[in-house]
């Protein structure tokens, strides 16, 4: 068995027998994307002796956790930080989030990087919230984005999804909210998929009877929106909704399923990033957008489309626990010692699932050491009782 060679799991669970391609992409420059702005949502690395299990307090690893945002930003990549790809909801707590904004925020300042922050209600004690606590909670994570310099990304809220009655409740919310923004923050429009309890958001059943009041929404607050990511994986939802934006505004897909033709766009606009699977391929994302400035539609097809297998098997139902193959991915890439996630969440994917997802990796080439991404893979077997 050659050193790239090991014994994996296929989804039946039969062994089989695979060599890694061993062929990562290499970005070939570390500048931004002129074309489109693009972010990669960052994941947190838990400390492994913090005692990161379900329902406890978050404990990071604080040096791994920014090593792997200025990883994103060596690559040209801006950073979306405390979204959902950092569990915000799922063992991220408020404290912690608090604190990893502003770490994140003083280590972008130091290099003049592109970073965004989430802001949402999740301090609320849940069955607790009205209208008005949910303006306080929001404004209370606004002002620490912006106290710490980072640029806000308003977040749908649970807790608003759990007391509106309506679209009035939601124009009221985000009217009030967006009075108090110093700067142009990113609207962030998480579909039920991604987490149940945001079902109904914007005051309808079917996300695709909110576009035109969304749109309206943005319209009215223009200047103090920079933006919008749409998370709904429905690139037809989401197209419609960009061509509704008043000028300057921008659609950001949260897409990880349609990702390659939101970004390349058609001849009445295109997409941004805001992106989940962009920490995962880091690489060929970044590279793939410089092809797209100088035009080379078919290398920037070539470098996503492999690409996107891997993002859809991540995904995958239920959905909201890719952020396991996430932190899995980097843990393979050597961005963290040890492949634990604050509330245990490293046990969410079982085993077949993450072979299959070093398999699509190495075949996208965002395996960037593959000896290494080998050795691990092979430590992670071993501990399952998989002989080699």
């Amino acid at each position: 068995m050659t050193s790239l060679t090991l014994r994996l799991p296929d989804a039946t669970g039969a062994l089989e027998t695979y060599t890694v391609l061993g062929a990562p992409v290499t970005p070939g420059s570390t500048a931004p994307a002129r074309s489109r702005t693009a972010y990669a949502a960052a994941h947190v690395v838990a400390d492994p002796l913090g005692g990161n299990g379900p329902g406890r307090p978050a404990r990071l690893d604080w040096d791994a956790t920014m090593a792997f945002r200025h990883h994103l930003w060596d690559l040209g990549l801006g950073v979306a930080d405390a979204m959902d790809t950092a569990q915000r909801g799922m063992g991220l707590d408020w404290e912690a989030t608090a604190e990893l904004i502003r770490r994140s925020a003083a280590e972008a300042a130091t290099r003049g990087a592109a970073l965004v922050c989430g802001v949402g209600t999740d301090q609320l004690e849940p069955g607790q919230a009205s209208l008005e606590s949910v303006i306080r909670a929001y404004g209370e994570q606004l002002a620490v984005v912006q106290e710490a310099g980072a640029q806000p990304v308003v977040m749908a809220s649970r807790a608003l999804a759990a007391v509106a009655e309506g679209p009035d409740d939601y124009t009221k919310v985000y009217g009030r909210l967006l009075a108090e923004a110093d700067r142009p923050v990113v609207l962030h429009w998480l579909g039920e998929v991604f987490d149940p309890a945001l079902a109904g958001y914007w005051g309808h059943a079917d996300p695709a009877d909110a576009i035109e009041g969304v749109a309206a929404l943005i319209a009215d607050h223009a200047d103090a929106v920079d933006g919008i990511k749409v998370s709904l994986l429905d690139a037809s939802l989401e197209v419609r909704l960009r061509n509704l934006l008043p000028e300057g505004v921008r659609l950001y897909t949260g897409d990880d399923f349609n990702y390659p033709e939101l970004i390349l766009g058609d001849a009445d606009g295109h997409s941004h990033a805001l992106l989940g699977v962009f920490a995962a391929i880091a690489p060929a994302a970044a590279e793939a957008l410089h092809a797209l400035d100088s035009g080379d539609v078919d290398r920037y097809r070539a470098l996503l489309e492999p690409t996107v297998p891997l993002a859809r098997h991540l995904f995958a139902e239920p959905t909201y626990y890719y952020k396991t193959g996430i932190t899995f991915l980097a843990w393979l890439n050597g961005h963290q010692k040890g492949f634990s996630m604050v509330g245990g969440l490293h046990s969410a994917r079982d085993l077949t699932h993450l072979a299959t997802a070093f398999r699509l990796a190495d075949a996208a080439g965002v395996l960037t050491d593959p000896e290494t991404a080998v050795a691990r893979m092979r430590s992670l077997l071993a501990v399952a009782g998989v002989d080699q």
